[in-house]
């Protein structure tokens, strides 16, 4: 099972990654564990200057926009 983090402060964007990376998956049949982390601390820990940001299995794929379905779809099926 994959760990996907959502780093944000719970804006539009940031729930609305969270929406679109669970939907993908499940559509997908791939098992997934999605967080929404808000934490400042946490966030900076990343070295995020955007969000939302994409970290799957602590690597940082993706920050600053809500990512593309395809960039999505490599991600989980790697």
């Amino acid at each position: 099972m994959k760990e996907i983090k959502v780093l944000g402060t719970g804006c539009v964007k940031c729930t609305k990654t969270v929406e679109v990376i669970s939907k993908i998956a499940n559509e997908l049949n791939i098992d997934v564990n999605v967080i929404k982390e808000t934490d400042p601390e946490i966030i900076m820990k990343y070295g995020v200057m955007s969000t939302p940001a994409v970290i799957i299995d602590e690597v940082n794929l993706h920050s600053g926009s809500i990512p593309h379905r395809q960039d999505i779809e490599l991600w989980l099926k790697k």
